[in-house]
């Protein structure tokens, strides 16, 4: 089977070619079938493309960095992404 790219690149030449003044309108109207079909299969694997990258984006990253973070958690905020004590910063007095 073809893959995206050229499946776009044969879309493309679908969609000039229903634009040609000299074309029947039987071929316009299989051109426009075969176009028809071919966007909505290329619709079906965007939507498959997509699915899986949302799963990616979901899954932790498992790299060094990452399980130190998760193993040692920032001390001044409960959910980890605060960097200083917000009461030290609110008293102007910050240890570095």
């Amino acid at each position: 089977m073809e893959n995206f790219e050229q499946k776009l690149k044969r879309l493309e030449e679908l969609s000039n070619s229903i634009r040609r003044s000299d074309i029947s309108l039987e071929e316009a109207l299989q051109n426009f079938e075969e176009g028809i079909k071919l966007s909505k299969g290329m619709q079906e694997e965007l939507n498959t493309i997509e699915g899986k990258i949302q799963i990616l984006m979901r899954e932790p990253v498992e790299n060094e960095s990452e399980k130190k973070v998760e193993q040692e958690p920032n001390k001044y905020s409960d959910n980890g992404l605060e960097l200083f004590n917000t009461e030290q910063i609110l008293n102007g007095t910050r240890n570095s």
